[in-house]
């Protein structure tokens, strides 16, 4: 019998908003001992999690799926480790629902102030890497709020086989298992039926491919925190230091090709760029890192690939790298106005003032001085891990953690005051 999806994902809707009532009241030690009773059961089911990982790993192969997709996809002892670490280190981490802040007399003698609480039921859209979805599940948990996640049909049986040491994790702590809810079908309406359930889910939450975010930014009725391109620069000013220059600016290239903090146009000044480029040129080459430059790039490093119009907008997530010649500060800034995706820009100076401009004027969910753009990462902010990276504007924006998943509201303690 064929599923009825539109009822199947709404039946998932309702049972997370009761769910998110439990657990938006929950006491931080309740919802600890769930993180650790997931932890422990993910290391106890290792075998089993294994075994189901593996069905997807044969069926990709059989799809033909990259050796890069297979890597994602695979679930070895070391990743599970990595799992069950990252479930303790948010249960570790301070809960933020109820913190309030800002509380202060007025005028009238009432206090004002206000407290974090949780957004209510998150949806999660994913592709292939079946950790995410334990790292989503725990971030939703501690931060208070139910969860619906969709992960890709490559990792359907690896995601049900987590899903279970989850379900079993929330019960053992006296929590409803359908706190988090894994959709168990691979049909792709399951999704176009989960960005309609406004009644009950608060956010969506997309992570994966381009086309994935796009699909789900056009079709939402819901409230989506996302990012649709890593474009990331960093600016090498005429007055940088030159060590500082080359080291932070290979290691933003080429520390991992595959993820959206990696750098994929260097600007360098006009001022610095004969004895800056030299250097970087040649440890891109040995490290097969193709180079396409604008003219001024070209006059200094010789025979590489002339940029065109459309490279300064790619965000390659491969061992390619736009190089540009500016005149200054001003024209970097400029270029990153024009061309950036508003995730990670990086200037490289010794000059205070010219730090400061870039921080104050570049307008991206991460802007960094003298630092590689790979540091924009939940677990490197301290935040203990992130959902996903936002460059929205409103709510959360740049690596979201526990705190991006909560909201404010106003309170209000008073003591018989009447508004006169």
């Amino acid at each position: 019998m064929k599923l009825d999806v539109p009822a199947y994902m709404r039946g998932l809707g309702e049972a997370a908003r009761e769910a998110s009532r439990l657990l938006g009241r929950a006491e931080t030690a309740t919802k600890n001992a769930a993180l650790l009773a997931i932890a422990d059961g993910l290391l106890a089911e290792r075998a089993r999690l294994v075994a189901e990982n593996r069905k997807d790993l044969e069926a990709g192969r059989q799809r033909g799926l990259d050796a890069a997709l297979l890597d994602r996809l695979e679930l070895s002892d070391a990743r599970i480790d990595s799992m069950a670490e990252g479930l303790r280190q948010i249960a570790a981490l301070p809960d933020p629902v109820g913190a309030i802040s800002g509380l202060d007399y007025r005028p009238s003698g009432i206090q004002v102030g206000r407290m974090r609480v949780p957004l209510g039921v998150i949806g999660i859209i994913y592709e292939s890497r079946p950790n995410v979805t334990a790292d989503a599940a725990a971030l939703c948990l501690k931060s208070g709020n139910a969860c619906i996640l969709r992960g890709g049909s490559e990792a359907l049986h690896s995601n049900q086989a987590i899903a279970r040491c989850i379900e079993q994790g929330l019960e053992q702590a006296g929590l409803p298992a359908t706190a988090v809810q894994v959709v168990a079908t691979t049909d792709r309406a399951a999704v176009g039926e989960l960005l309609k359930l406004e009644e009950y889910v608060d956010v969506i939450v997309p992570r994966g491919g381009k086309g994935l975010i796009e699909r789900v930014s056009r079709e939402s009725r819901i409230a989506v925190i996302k990012h649709l391109d890593g474009v990331c620069h960093t600016y090498i000013d005429d007055q940088a230091d030159i060590d500082k220059a080359v080291r932070v600016a290979f290691n933003a290239k080429t520390q991992r090709y595959g993820t959206c903090n990696t750098m994929e146009t260097l600007l360098v000044a006009a001022g610095i760029a004969g004895r800056v480029l030299p250097q970087l040129g040649q440890l891109y080459r040995e490290q097969g890192v193709e180079l396409r430059g604008c003219e001024r790039t070209r006059e200094v490093l010789g025979d590489i690939k002339a940029a065109q119009e459309a490279d300064w907008d790619e965000e390659y997530l491969a061992p390619i790298l736009a190089v540009r010649v500016v005149d200054d500060l001003d024209a970097a800034m400029e270029h990153i106005r024009k061309h950036g995706s508003g995730h990670t820009d990086a200037i490289v100076t010794e000059n205070i003032s010219r730090a400061r401009r870039f921080l104050r004027e570049v307008d991206s969910s991460s802007v960094m001085v003298n630092a590689s753009t790979r540091f924009a990462d939940g677990f490197e902010y301290g935040l203990g891990a992130e959902i996903g990276i936002s460059t929205n504007k409103l709510h959360a924006r740049g690596p979201v953690g526990l705190e991006g998943l909560t909201t404010l509201k106003f309170i209000v303690l008073g003591d018989g005051h009447i508004r006169q």
